[in-house]
């Protein structure tokens, strides 16, 4: 979920879609995005229908100190998009995302990140790392290992705040970024000052994972959690079992429930990130702003933590928009507003 950084900055200011879709079918996916138009003077309505169930097979590669399990469509020439997923989510938030991109010629790349699905770590001595600059260094070593030097980055929750530190940070391997609820880099000494209670409570999960408790809770209960957070973070999606087991899976890996666990730990202070990180993380901890062309997003119905736009748009110095996604959209809006999540990568690209 999103980071605790942003809402003390508020208190302190304020990616089968690879098993390819017939030609008909794509053109009416593409005919059902809202055109751009549409999108730039206000917000999008929310009524799409999930086309694909399941990805094609997926693909491998080492990649620092990863073997980078990931999802792949579109032409090799094609410019790249990179989709990032959060938790408790995975790459199928991008299942209906990534075919209208790819019809649209883009190449597109959906990876599992540390902790999720065929993503593994390659050495058992690595430590299990959830920190922001490890998973947004996972990213940047992807992008070398597949020769990729540019890319349109889209995100949301860990996603977003991935894809926000590389636009930061590396501002010159991103074309331009589309980033749900914002501005998301993450600063432990500003998520050192208690919050008021009512803002506290919606952080129980994040609490809970600082405890031995929490953290064997989660082991032994990691779907039914995900679940919950599922139905908190979107009370208005109405996925079938079917959705959330495919996704499950992706839990499964040997280390996710370390690595979530250490990410949320690590934003509190109660737990140390690796010393080979710290040069990136005093970068990350001034709050740079992010001047690539971008898009920040966010659902009328987002049941997550996240902050009013109003507290970090000022953060985007490049050309820069906002859109709300109505119709009921939660937290996971790739997944639950598909098209207009491909038709905001589209339009980034055009600012």
């Amino acid at each position: 979920m999103n980071g605790l950084s942003l809402l003390a900055q508020i208190n302190q200011s304020r990616r089968d879609f690879f098993a390819a879709a017939t030609a008909g079918l794509a053109a009416t996916q593409l005919r059902m995005i809202r055109p751009a138009a549409a999108q730039a003077t206000g917000g999008s309505s929310a009524s799409n229908s999930p086309v694909h169930t399941s990805f094609g097979a997926l693909k491998q590669i080492d990649a620092g100190v990863l073997n980078v399990g990931y999802a792949e469509d579109g032409p090799e020439d094609g410019q790249p998009v990179i989709l990032l997923h959060g938790w408790p989510y995975d790459i199928y938030s991008y299942v209906d995302v990534a075919p209208i991109l790819a019809k649209a010629g883009y190449r597109v790349i959906v990876p599992y990140l540390r902790g999720y699905g065929t993503t593994r770590f390659l050495s058992a001595g690595t430590p299990r790392n959830g920190q922001q600059a490890a998973l947004a260094g996972d990213i940047v070593d992807l992008m070398d290992a597949l020769r990729i030097e540019k890319a349109i980055f889209g995100g949301y929750d860990w996603g977003a705040r991935t894809a926000d530190i590389i636009a930061a940070i590396w501002p010159g391997r991103c074309e331009a970024l589309v980033a749900v609820s914002g501005y998301l880099l993450g600063n432990q000494e500003l998520n050192k000052p208690p919050l008021p209670p009512k803002v506290e409570l919606q952080w129980w999960y994040q609490f809970y994972f600082a405890t031995e408790r929490g953290a064997a809770g989660y082991a032994k209960y990691t779907r039914e959690f995900a679940r919950l957070i599922w139905e908190l973070a979107s009370p208005r999606w109405k996925f079938d079992d079917a959705t959330f087991e495919r996704s499950a899976a992706a839990f499964d890996n040997p280390d996710h429930v370390a690595v979530a666990i250490h990410n949320y730990r690590w934003r509190l202070g109660l737990a140390q990130g690796e010393a080979r990180f710290d040069a990136l993380e005093k970068k990350i901890a001034v709050l740079p702003d992010i001047s690539v062309p971008t898009i920040t997003i966010e659902g009328d119905a987002n049941g997550a933590p996240h902050p009013d736009q109003s507290a970090y748009a000022r953060r985007f110095t490049g050309k820069y928009r906002h859109r709300i996604f109505t119709g009921g959209v939660g937290h996971n809006a790739p997944q639950e507003a598909p098209h207009e999540f491909a038709q905001a990568i589209i339009d980034a690209n055009r600012l």
